[in-house]
C-alpha cells in the first residue's frame, strides 16, 4: 500500500512537471504573464473571482453577478466554473489576483487531468507506463493546448473517475459505487456546461456498449443502482440548472441547428494541431480554429488495441471505443443526421453551439485506447520493451509540444479604480466607451477591474447579452448629452467612468457642461464622475 501511494504521488509530481513544461514559461511568472490578449481569458478570470467572492457573502445570489445591471442571473449567460473557482478561492481570499488564480488553475487542470487518467488506465491495464501515456494524451493534446483561454477545457479530471465508477457499478452494483459515479459526474458537470452534456451522453453510450450486465439476474439491482446515481446527481445539479432555465426563458440561451452547423467539425479539423513538429511540417494548412489531430503515437497505439481485439474483448476498452465513435460522429453536428434527433429529445443539447467540441471526447477515447495498446506492446516485447514504451511516451509529448508559448504582461489594475471601493452599497457604475454589439467583448477590461470593488455596472460580456444592454447602447451612443444622462439616471447609475484616451476629445470636453457630473477621481486618463440626483 505504501509503495502504491508513493507511485501515485510520483505520478502526480510528474504531471505537474509536464504541465509546467507544456505551458512554459507561465510558471516563471504566473502573476504577471497572461493570455489577457484574449477576452475569454478575462471573462473567465472575472467569473472565478466573482464566484469566490459571492459564495461566502451571498451564496443564494451566486448567479446575480455585477454585470448587465439591473438584469438578474447574469452569471448564467456562460459557465459558472464553480469547481475551478473553489480550487482558487483560498488564493483569491488571501488577496491573490484573478490572473494569478487563473494561471495556477490552468497548470493544475493539465496536471490533474493527466494524473486521474493515468490512475484509471493503470488500474485497468496493470501498467503504470500505459497510464502515464494515456494521461499525457488526455491532458496535452491538440485541443487542450490550443484553448488556453478556455479554462473549462483543461479541467477534464473528473471524467476518468466517473468512467471508472460506471465500470464498477456495471461490474458489481453497490451503493458506494453509485455514490462515486454521482459525485464524479456532478463535479465534471459543474466545470463546464459542454462537459456536462458530453459526459452525460458518453456515460449513456458506455452503458449501452456493455450489454452483458443487463442480460443477467442482476438486472433489477443494476437498474436500481444506476437510477440511484442519476437521482443523486439530478438533486445536486438542479440548483445550478435553475438559473440557466430562467436565463433561457428571459434572454433565450437556445442555439438553433443552423448556428450549430457553423460551429461543427469538418474532416480537416482532425488534421489540425498547434504542436510545433506537425504544424511546421504539414498541419499549418489545416489550422483554422479548433484542432483535433490525435497524434501519430496515439493513433498507432489505438489501432494496435483495435487490430489485436483488445478494444472489443476488454469490456472497459469497448466502452471507450463506443464513446470515441459517438463523439467523432456527433462532432459533425447536424451533418450527422442522428444529431437532429438527439437535439430534439435531449433538451440540454440545445444550449450547445460548438458541436466540434465533442472532439475532445474522441481524443479522450483515443488516449485510453492507446494506453491499452501500449500495455499490449509492453506485455509482448520483452527485450527493450521498457525503452520502447518510454520512447513512445516521449515522442507523444514531442508531437503535442507548443512551448515556449507567448504571453502578454499583466500590469495589474490602475490604482484609480480603487476609489470605487468607497462608492457605497447602492452604487451603480457605467464605463465609457460603451461598446456596441461587435465590440462588446472589450467590456472584459471593465469586468476584470471590477473584481477590486464589485460595483454593479451596466457593462458586461458573456456568452449572451440581454436586450437591455443594446437598449443602453442606443441611448448612450451620444454621451454626454441630456438624453443619455437622463437615461443613466433612469437606470440608477451613480458613477460614470470615462477613459479619455479611448473617447473622442470633443465628448470628454462636453462632460464639464453638465453640472450634475461631479469629478470623483482622476489619474489624467481615467475620469470617474459622480452623477448627482
Amino acid at each position: 500500500m505504501a509503495k502504491d501511494t508513493r507511485l501515485k504521488a510520483a505520478s502526480l509530481a510528474l504531471f505537474v512537471v509536464l504541465a509546467v513544461g507544456h505551458t512554459w514559461p507561465l510558471a516563471t511568472a504566473p502573476g504577471t504573464l497572461s493570455r489577457n490578449d484574449n477576452d475569454d481569458t478575462r471573462l473567465h478570470e472575472w467569473t472565478i473571482a466573482w464566484v469566490a467572492h459571492q459564495v461566502v457573502r451571498q451564496p443564494l445570489h451566486l448567479f446575480d453577478a455585477n454585470i448587465f445591471y439591473p438584469e438578474r442571473d447574469t452569471l448564467a449567460y456562460s459557465d459558472h466554473l464553480l469547481p475551478q473557482a473553489m480550487m482558487a478561492a483560498p488564493l483569491l481570499w488571501a488577496g491573490g489576483s484573478p490572473v494569478l488564480a487563473y494561471n495556477l488553475l490552468l497548470i493544475a487542470g493539465f496536471a490533474l487531468t493527466g494524473w486521474t487518467m493515468s490512475l484509471v488506465v493503470r488500474r485497468w491495464t496493470g501498467s503504470w507506463l500505459a497510464g502515464i501515456l494515456s494521461g499525457s494524451l488526455m491532458a496535452f493534446n491538440a485541443f487542450t493546448l490550443t484553448r488556453l483561454p478556455q479554462i473549462q477545457d483543461q479541467h477534464f479530471e473528473f471524467f476518468p473517475l466517473a468512467l471508472m465508477a460506471l465500470d464498477r457499478v456495471l461490474a458489481e452494483p453497490r451503493a458506494k459505487y453509485s455514490l462515486q459515479l454521482a459525485g464524479w459526474f456532478v463535479l465534471q458537470a459543474l466545470t463546464c456546461s459542454y462537459l456536462f452534456v458530453f459526459t452525460s451522453i458518453s456515460l449513456v453510450v458506455a452503458t449501452i456498449a456493455r450489454p452483458e450486465p443487463w442480460l443477467t439476474p442482476r438486472l433489477r439491482s443494476l437498474a436500481s443502482h444506476l437510477l440511484l446515481a442519476a437521482g443523486i446527481a439530478s438533486v445536486a445539479l438542479v440548483p445550478f440548472l435553475i438559473p440557466y432555465l430562467v436565463a433561457n426563458r428571459e434572454v433565450g440561451l437556445k442555439r438553433g441547428l443552423p448556428e450549430v452547423a457553423r460551429y461543427s467539425a469538418h474532416w480537416s479539423v482532425y488534421l489540425a494541431t498547434g504542436g510545433r513538429l506537425h504544424y511546421a511540417l504539414w498541419s499549418q494548412r489545416f489550422v483554422h480554429g479548433d484542432a483535433l489531430f490525435p497524434g501519430l503515437v496515439a493513433t498507432g497505439l489505438a489501432v494496435v488495441a483495435l487490430v489485436t481485439g483488445v478494444a472489443l474483448k476488454d469490456l472497459r476498452a469497448r466502452m471507450v471505443l463506443a464513446i470515441g465513435a459517438a463523439a467523432l460522429a456527433l462532432s459533425f453536428g447536424p451533418a450527422f443526421p442522428p444529431y437532429g434527433w438527439l437535439y430534439s429529445v435531449f433538451p440540454l443539447l440545445t444550449g450547445i453551439r460548438g458541436a466540434v467540441r465533442f472532439g475532445q471526447f474522441f481524443l479522450a477515447a483515443i488516449a485510453i485506447l492507446a494506453g491499452f495498446g501500449l500495455a499490449w506492446v509492453q506485455q509482448r516485447v520483452r527485450r527493450g520493451g521498457l525503452a520502447l514504451c518510454v520512447a513512445l511516451i516521449v515522442v507523444a509529448h514531442m508531437e503535442a509540444l507548443r512551448a515556449p508559448l507567448g504571453y502578454t504582461p499583466y500590469r495589474g489594475v490602475p490604482p484609480i479604480w480603487d476609489s470605487l471601493k468607497d462608492a457605497g452599497p447602492n452604487a451603480v457604475l457605467v464605463c465609457f466607451p460603451f461598446y456596441d454589439a461587435f465590440n462588446i467583448h472589450t467590456n472584459t477590461r471593465y469586468m476584470l477591474v471590477s473584481t477590486h470593488f464589485w460595483t454593479p455596472m451596466l457593462n458586461g460580456y458573456s456568452g449572451f447579452a440581454p436586450p437591455s444592454y443594446f437598449e443602453n447602447y442606443t441611448a448612450l451612443a451620444s454621451f454626454p448629452d441630456r438624453r443619455s444622462i437622463d437615461h443613466l439616471r433612469s437606470r440608477g447609475v451613480t458613477h460614470i467612468a470615462v477613459e479619455g484616451q479611448l473617447m473622442p476629445a470633443s465628448a470628454v470636453a462636453r462632460v464639464s457642461e453638465f453640472p450634475e457630473l461631479a469629478l470623483w477621481a482622476t489619474d489624467g486618463n481615467l475620469r470617474i464622475y459622480l452623477l448627482k440626483r
